[in-house]
């Protein structure tokens, strides 16, 4: 996910849980999954399975957008939301 911080360390750390840990849930090598988050690079269907295993929603494995901005999970530009529609 191209210039989109994700937030796994921080949702682990909260949850009580290692990186390892949650690797293990998820059925990978603990290196491979540290690698992945240091590389900030997974694809929609892993990021549906850490937010699974860490009870949360994809959303919420990001940073904060700022106000009523997201970035493009595949090319990192900003959208601008409008809540008016």
């Amino acid at each position: 996910m191209a210039n989109t911080e994700l937030r796994i360390k921080e949702l682990c750390k909260e949850r009580g849980i290692t990186q390892a840990q949650l690797a293990d849930k998820l059925g990978i090598q603990a290196v491979s999954f540290s690698q992945a988050v240091s590389r900030n690079k997974f694809n929609m269907d892993r990021l549906a399975e850490i937010a699974d295993a860490l009870d949360v929603e994809i959303p919420d494995l990001f940073d904060k957008p700022k106000e009523g901005v997201i970035r493009c999970p595949h090319c990192g530009k900003e959208i601008k939301l409008n809540p008016e529609v």
